[in-house]
């Protein structure tokens, strides 16, 4: 009998995935739901003894039986999107059933954790900071740092978080690998127990995730005995994209408004209820598998690029033609990534804009293509790396409307606790719209009122509105609580200094 497999990932389903496997198994094949391979634009992809069929609808089934598909794509391992990849984090991507513990056994599952728990918990803690990990989210924190803190904190009670509250625009790493290999995070997060004496550890999910959040609770309740005495527990988050910070996180998971802490103290040493608390994002944890099996750390930490070590899962949306997970090393070029592996524009239009790091993050034009994908490189060019996502732009997009949304998200998101995120992003987005309006002769609506005796009562030239906008991306960047309203200068600024047409009249 045909053995089928297609992924169960939203993305597949959402292309319709469930019908086209339907129709296999109407048709007399038995159909396996595996992890997705992350060539989104092929899904739903069919895989028959390796060969790869996509993108396959219902009427495609027959031809695909009969081998005269013209959407065949040949052997999928060796598709040039998936060869050139290093999957280490996504190993399993496409090969396994998400919800087998048989498949995650048979690929090394267990192993990373199997030996930690023979090591002392410093040993372990030591492996981590040996390979180099760093947060996969914005700072690139070593994660081996924050683990010790943790480690060395007196306390009664101590957790493990996994933010999983991935809201960044054109990112869904954390969701594929989630939906496609819970195992792995999971053991990644008993390790993390293990290394700082932690009993009890919470993924905060957002609530947009329903598939990820119903795999999690499925995956928990199976891998309880392989992880004990170590519990897990799955939180849902209410949407607020503010919460993807940590300290919000915790506030939210405690039954609080998800807002912003002052930090000091940090959450490695009181977080969760007060307590000592290692919170990784989901790509952080996932990594940790890898690097405690035996030679992992020292792999790890021979990837990559000065202090960028290991892979990085990225993700390749927007306007572009071949958008979908692509991991490999530090170190590769957004000209790599853009137009050889992603296949430029879906538009086919040249390439104007891309950003990188989700809506906080810079926006990148086609002169910088040759920055190397490292922490540093890009904090260099006034850019962030984030969580790894890439957002593709094609050069019909206006970036002066595009600075102005930056403003616009933080002011519908920002938790409120600070005045230039709270404040500052809704004078942004008034000070750009006078900006492209041309600029008006007397003071705005607020300046004007009685009440704001310091306030300039007369109306300012494009050139000190401009220098005003500057003023304001400064305060709100060394000002603010935290990288909501921190970041939001960065893609104000950058699509200012590369598209100063954009913002005419």
């Amino acid at each position: 009998m045909t053995v089928v497999r297609i992924s169960d990932d939203a993305l597949a389903l959402a292309c319709g995935a469930d019908p086209v496997a339907a129709a296999f198994a109407a048709a007399g094949c038995t159909v396996e739901r595996t992890s997705s391979w992350g060539m989104h634009w092929l899904e739903p992809l069919v895989e028959i003894d390796g060969q790869g069929f996509g993108p396959a609808t219902v009427a495609d089934v027959a031809a695909i039986l009969a081998g005269t598909s013209p959407k065949a794509i040949g052997p999928i391992a060796q598709h040039p999107f998936i060869a050139s990849q290093q999957r280490l984090t996504f190993a399993r991507a496409g090969l396994t059933r998400p919800l087998s513990l048989e498949d995650y056994h048979a690929t090394g599952g267990w192993a990373g954790l199997t030996r930690a728990r023979g090591m002392a918990p410093a040993k372990v803690v030591e492996e981590v900071l040996s390979s180099g990990l760093r947060g996969r989210g914005g700072a690139g924190f070593p994660a081996g740092i924050k683990w010790r803190t943790v480690a060395d904190a007196v306390a009664a009670r101590k957790f493990v978080v996994c933010n999983a509250d991935e809201g960044d625009s054109g990112t869904f790493a954390d969701r594929m690998l989630i939906e496609g290999d819970p195992f792995q995070l999971i053991e990644g997060m008993a390790i993390a127990a293990h290394a700082v004496g932690a009993g009890r550890g919470y993924i905060y999910v957002r609530s947009e995730y329903p598939h990820a959040i119903a795999k999690l609770n499925a995956a928990i309740a199976l891998a309880a005995e392989h992880i004990a005495p170590f519990v897990l527990e799955v939180r849902v988050g209410a949407g607020a994209y503010v919460c993807g910070e940590e300290t919000s996180l915790l506030n939210s998971i405690e039954g609080k408004r998800g807002e912003v802490r002052a930090k000091p103290p940090l959450p490695a040493l009181k977080g969760l209820f007060g307590c000592p608390t290692v919170v990784n994002n989901v790509l952080t944890l996932a990594a940790i598998p890898h690097i405690l099996t035996e030679g992992g750390a020292s792999l790890y930490d021979s990837l990559g690029i000065d202090r960028s070590k290991g892979t990085m899962p990225i993700q390749l949306a927007g306007n572009i033609r071949h958008g979908g997970l692509y991991e490999t090393a530090f170190g590769i070029s957004l000209d790599a990534l853009v137009n050889q592996i992603g296949g430029g524009t879906a538009s086919g239009r040249p390439v104007k804009a891309v950003q990188v790091g989700g809506p906080l993050g810079a926006y990148i034009p086609p002169s910088q293509f040759h920055l190397p994908f490292d922490y540093e490189a890009y904090a260099g060019a006034d850019a962030l790396i984030g969580h790894g996502g890439i957002t593709v732009f094609d050069d019909t997009a206006d970036m002066g409307a595009m600075a102005r949304f930056a403003f616009e998200f933080c002011a519908a998101e920002s938790c409120g606790k600070c005045t230039p995120c709270r404040i500052g992003s809704t004078r942004g987005v008034e000070l750009i719209d006078r900006i492209r309006a041309g600029g008006k002769a007397g003071a705005d609506a607020v300046e004007a009122l009685p009440q704001m005796h310091n306030a300039r009562k007369a109306g300012r030239s494009r050139e000190e509105d401009l220098q005003l906008l500057e003023d304001l991306a400064e305060t709100m960047k060394f000002g603010s609580l935290c990288a909501l309203g921190g970041f939001t200068p960065y893609p104000v600024m950058s699509a200012l200094k590369h598209w100063p047409e954009d913002f005419e009249k």
